[in-house]
């Protein structure tokens, strides 16, 4: 039972510890930035690390969206079953918001993004 409240503590930890150290955009262009382009960028951690980002944003954003929908409220994106984001894409989004902003979360922007491209009417 011991065992079991430890586990959980350290489980909550660590998604805590995840969340609150969210990359932020500006913090994802810099790593990007910084990979080659070219077949090797695939080998590299920081790759690897980028991908993970952006793949938990979306899975967070379509976890949101289900959320909204069972609970009957209006989700703030209507994506589709599959989204198709290229490297490239996701590049330019990024560089197209004002520095200013580029302080939020690659889930937020990733957010904004969707709500903008599949809006819910």
């Amino acid at each position: 039972m011991k065992t079991r409240s430890i586990a959980a503590g350290v489980l909550a930890l660590t998604l805590f510890a995840g969340a609150a150290n969210a990359m932020t955009v500006q913090e994802f262009l810099t790593t990007a930035n910084a990979i080659p382009q070219n077949p090797t960028a695939l080998l590299r951690s920081d790759t690897r690390r980028l991908m993970a980002e952006f793949r938990t944003a979306v899975r967070t954003v379509r976890a949101e969206q289900n959320q909204d929908k069972a609970a009957g409220r209006q989700p703030a994106t209507c994506m589709p079953d599959k989204v198709s984001v290229s490297p490239n894409a996701i590049l330019s989004r990024f560089n197209a918001i004002p520095q200013s902003r580029r302080n939020i979360s690659v889930t937020q922007a990733f957010r904004e993004w969707m709500a903008h491209d599949y809006p819910c009417s």
